[in-house]
C-alpha cells in the first residue's frame, strides 16, 4: 500500500500560487510535460516537487503557461531553508508596508465617510477632491495592489481564473465606478454619486495584512524541518596527514577520518574507529538515555557526542545521510495530498468561475430589481461577492495541517512516508503486530539446554551450525557457546529452512536444528522431547529440537525479554480503540505466553512469510481497515498489503522502505503516537475545511444582499475584504495548533 514516488525529485520555487485552484492548475499543466511522473505543490512553503526525469526548463516553462512562475531549486537543504527564510521575512516586510501605505489612505477616508457622510460628487469642486484621491487610490492598487492585478492578468491570459481574479475584479470595480461619478457625474443620478475610493483601498490594505499575518504563521509550520536542519552543524573537523582541520560540511568524503569532541554534533553518518563515548540520540529517536559507543558502533548524522573524543570514518554523506532522507521524507509527506484533500480540490476546480457568475446574476438582480440607487446597490454587492469569496481559506485548509502534522510526527520520531498514510492511520480497526525485535528486544538469550549427553558439546555443535545464520536465535546459540569458551567447527553444507529451522554439517555430523515441521520433514520423532519443549514454549520461551545424525539429540529454549514499555503500548492502543493480534513464525504456545503477558487479542503463530500478508488480506476482505508493525524482511510482504505498514526503525532497510509510517525508536509507543497524531490532524482538517465551507457558503449569499430585506443594508466591501483575510489567517493559526500535541500515555 506504499504510495511513494522512485523516481528523481526535482524541486521548484513557485511565484504566484495562492489557492487550490492555482495548485490543481499547476499539476495538470505538469502532467503534459514528458518524464513527469508526479508533480506535487506544497502550498505551504510554496515549492513545487517534480519526480521524474523530465526536463527542468520544460517543467518551468509549463508552470509559466499555467500563468505562475517557477525556478529550479539547485542548492542544499539548509541553503533552501534560509533562502526561504530570507524570502519570507522580506516578503513579511513588504506585505505590512504595503498594508500600511494602502490602510493609510482607506482608514482616514472611511473615517471622513463616518463622521461627514460626504461621499458623494455634486459640485466642481468635489470633483477635484475626489480626482486626486481617485488618483492617489490608483497608486496604491498600484503599488500596494499591483501583484493581484498582475496575477489577475497572468490567469486571463491562460484562460484562468483564481483568487487574484477576484480582487482585481472588485477592487477594480469599485474604483473604475468611482472614476467614472467624479469624471462623469451627469450620467448617474444624484443619489448614485457615490465614491467607493475607501473600499478599493482598504480592501488591498486588510488582504495585504492578512496575507503578512499568514506568512508569519506559516513559517511555524515548517519548524520541524527546521529543527532537523539545525541537528547539523556546518563544519567539520576533518583528520589528514597527521592533523585537524575545519571544512565546511559540504566537503566531506566518503571515506574521511574524522574527529568529534564531547559537546559536538556527529556531522554525517560513519563508524567509530578509535575511542568512546555517550551520544544522545533522542532527537532523531526519541529515546531519551545517551547509547554507548565504541570502536565498530555506528554514527547518524545529527545526534549529539556527550562526553569522549571520536575517531570515525565516514561513511554517508550530503543526502545519503539518514538525516537527509529523513528531511526529504519529511518534506515529501508535507506536499503530499491525503484524500480528504480530493473535496477542497473538487470544489476548488469550479469555485472562481462560479463566484463570478453568482456575481454577474447579483448585478443583474439588484439592478433589475433592486431599490434605488440601483447602480450604488449593485457594485456594492459585485465588490462584497466577488471579495468575500477568495478561495484561500479553502486552499490552505488541508496542507497547513499536513505540514503541522508530519513535522510534529518527525519531532516525535515518527516519520510518515505520504499524506494518504496519515488520513488511514485515524481510522484503523486492527493492528497485527510482529513478536520478535517488535514486542521482544529482538536479542534473545539461550536459557536452557537438555541433552542425553554432554550438553556442552551439543551446544558446540550447533553453535558451530548456527554461524551460518543472522538470525536472532542464531546468536543467542552462538553466544553461549562463546561465553563458555567452547570450540567451534567449521560448517558445510548450511541450509536455512523458511519457518522450519537449520540445517548443515560441522565435524562430520549432520546436524539438524529448529521446530517440529522440521523434525517431520526429516522423519524424526521428538518423542519425549516434545513434552519437555512444550513446557518450556508454556513459560514463553522458544524451544528448538536439536537431532544429530537422524537422532534426536536434546532441546534447547530461547528467550527474548519482552520490551519495556511493550505492555503500556498495547494498552495505549487498545484505548485508542484497535484490535491487536500478533503474527509470528514462533510455536503458538510460545506465542499465547506473551500475548498473555501484554494483553494481545488474538495470536496467530506458526506462520510463515506469506501467510502474515494472506491474514491482512482476509481482515481487508472483511472490511476491516488494517495496520501492521514489523521490523524485518519476512514482515516486508504484509507491511505492503496493509492499509498502514508502521516499520520500527531498528529494524531492516526492506521494512523501512516498504511500511508507510517508520518509527525511528524501537518502540509500539510510536504507533500509539502516530495513531493519536493522525486523529488530532484529521479533526483539525476537518475543523478547517468545515470553517472555510460554511464561510463561503455563509459569506457570498450575505454580500449578494439576502439579509437586505431583513436589516435594509449590504455587506460593505471592507468587511468583506477583512473577512475574507482573516478567513485565512484562522486556517493557519488553527492548523499551528498542531503544534502544541502531545499523546496522553496510559498509565
Amino acid at each position: 500500500m506504499t504510495d511513494k514516488p522512485q523516481s528523481p525529485t526535482q524541486t521548484f520555487r513557485l511565484q504566484g500560487a495562492s489557492c487550490a485552484g492555482c495548485v490543481r492548475k499547476i499539476e495538470n499543466a505538469l502532467k503534459e510535460v514528458p518524464g513527469v511522473d508526479e508533480a506535487r505543490v506544497n502550498l505551504g512553503d510554496r515549492t513545487l516537487a517534480v519526480h521524474g526525469d523530465a526536463d527542468a526548463d520544460a517543467c518551468v516553462t509549463a508552470v509559466e503557461r499555467a500563468g505562475y512562475g517557477a525556478e529550479p531549486v539547485r542548492s542544499s537543504q539548509r541553503e533552501l531553508r534560509e533562502q526561504q527564510r530570507a524570502e519570507e521575512q522580506r516578503h513579511y516586510r513588504q506585505l505590512l508596508w504595503r498594508s500600511a501605505l494602502a490602510l493609510g489612505l482607506g482608514i482616514p477616508l472611511m473615517a471622513w465617510g463616518l463622521v461627514t457622510g460626504e461621499m458623494g460628487v455634486n459640485s466642481p469642486g468635489q470633483q477635484l477632491a475626489w480626482g486626486a484621491v481617485g488618483l492617489l487610490t490608483l497608486a496604491v492598487l498600484v503599488f500596494c495592489g499591483g501583484h493581484f492585478f498582475s496575477g489577475a492578468q497572468r490567469a486571463f491570459r491562460h484562460h484562468n481564473a483564481n483568487m487574484d481574479t477576484l480582487i482585481a475584479l472588485g477592487t477594480g470595480t469599485a474604483w473604475a465606478f468611482s472614476m467614472l461619478v467624479v469624471l462623469a457625474p451627469q450620467l448617474l443620478p444624484e443619489a448614485a454619486r457615490h465614491v467607493y475610493f475607501e473600499a478599493s483601498a482598504m480592501i488591498i490594505g486588510l488582504i495585504n495584512l492578512g496575507q503578512a499575518l499568514e506568512v508569519r504563521a506559516r513559517g511555524r509550520t515548517s519548524a520541524a524541518v527546521e529543527k532537523l536542519l539545525q541537528l547539523q552543524d556546518p563544519t567539520a573537523r576533518v583528520v589528514r596527514d597527521g592533523g585537524e582541520t575545519d571544512i565546511p560540511l559540504e566537503q566531506v568524503q566518503v571515506g574521511d577520518r574524522l574527529r568529534v569532541r564531547p559537546g559536538e554534533k556527529i556531522p554525517v553518518d560513519g563508524r567509530v574507529l578509535e575511542g568512546g563515548s555517550l551520544v544522545d540520540e533522542s532527537m532523531l529517536t526519541g529515546e531519551p538515555l545517551p547509547v554507548k559507543k565504541g570502536e565498530g558502533d555506528g554514527l547518524t548524522a545529527g545526534t549529539l557526542n556527550k562526553n569522549g573524543s571520536l575517531l570515525f570514518e565516514a561513511e554517508k554523506v550530503g543526502a545519503d545521510t539518514r538525516l537527509a532522507q529523513i528531511v526529504e521524507m519529511v518534506k515529501n509527506a508535507q506536499s503530499s495530498r491525503v484524500p480528504i484533500a480530493r473535496l477542497a480540490d473538487t470544489i476548488s476546480a469550479i469555485f472562481v468561475p462560479t463566484v463570478m457568475i453568482i456575481a454577474v446574476l447579483a448585478a443583474l438582480a439588484w439592478f433589475n430589481w433592486g431599490p434605488d440607487p440601483r447602480a450604488v446597490h449593485m457594485l456594492v454587492v459585485v465588490t462584497s461577492v466577488l471579495i468575500i469569496a477568495c478561495p484561500c481559506a479553502l486552499g490552505l485548509a488541508t496542507p497547513m495541517s499536513v505540514m503541522v502534522g508530519v513535522g510534529k510526527g518527525a519531532e516525535r520520531g515518527v516519520l510518515v512516508r505520504n499524506g494518504r498514510a496519515l488520513q488511514q492511520a485515524s481510522d484503523l480497526d486492527v493492528l497485527l503486530v510482529d513478536k520478535t525485535g517488535t514486542l521482544t528486544e529482538g536479542s534473545p538469550k539461550l536459557t536452557d539446554l537438555e541433552s542425553d549427553g554432554d550438553g556442552d558439546q551439543l551446544l558446540a555443535l550447533l553453535a558451530s551450525l548456527e554461524q551460518g545464520s543472522e538470525h536472532p536465535l542464531a546468536e543467542a546459540v552462538v553466544a553461549a557457546a562463546r561465553e563458555k569458551n567452547l570450540d567451534l567447527s567449521s560448517l558445510e553444507h548450511f541450509e536455512a529452512i523458511t519457518a522450519h529451522g537449520v540445517s548443515g554439517t560441522a565435524n562430520g555430523k549432520k546436524i539438524l536444528l529448529g521446530n517440529r515441521k522440521l523434525m517431520q520433514r526429516e522423519d524424526i520423532d521428538p518423542g519425549q522431547w516434545r513434552q519437555r519443549a512444550e513446557k518450556l514454549a508454556e513459560q514463553g520461551r522458544t524451544a528448538m529440537y536439536a537431532a544429530v545424525d537422524g537422532k534426536m539429540a536434546g532441546v534447547i529454549a530461547v528467550a527474548d525479554p519482552l520490551r519495556d514499555d511493550a505492555k503500556s503500548a498495547i494498552a495505549r492502543l487498545k484505548k485508542l480503540g484497535l484490535r491487536i493480534e500478533m503474527l509470528t513464525g514462533d510455536t503458538r504456545s510460545t506465542a499465547e505466553a506473551v500475548a498473555r503477558q501484554l494483553g494481545i487479542d488474538a495470536v496467530h503463530a506458526d506462520l510463515q512469510p506469506e501467510d502474515k500478508e494472506k491474514i491482512v488480506g482476509e481482515l481487508q476482505k472483511n472490511g476491516e481497515r488494517v495496520g501492521m508493525a514489523g521490523d524485518g524482511i519476512n514482515d516486508a510482504p504484509a507491511l505492503a498489503r496493509a492499509d498502514v505498514g508502521f516499520a520500527i526503525g531498528a529494524g531492516t532497510d526492506v521494512a523501512i522502505e516498504t511500511a508507510d509510517v517508520t518509527l525511528m525508536r524501537s518502540s509500539l509507543q510510536g504507533v500509539a503516537d502516530a495513531v493519536a497524531l493522525s486523529r488530532a490532524t484529521l479533526r483539525n482538517i476537518k475543523q478547517n475545511l468545515f470553517g472555510a465551507f460554511i464561510y463561503n457558503s455563509l459569506g457570498i449569499p450575505i454580500a449578494a444582499g439576502v439579509l437586505y430585506p431583513l436589516t435594509g443594508a449590504l455587506l460593505s466591501p471592507i468587511i468583506a475584504g477583512g473577512a475574507m483575510a482573516l478567513s485565512s489567517l484562522t486556517v493557519v493559526s488553527n492548523a499551528n495548533r498542531l503544534r502544541f500535541f502531545k499523546p496522553a500515555p496510559v498509565k
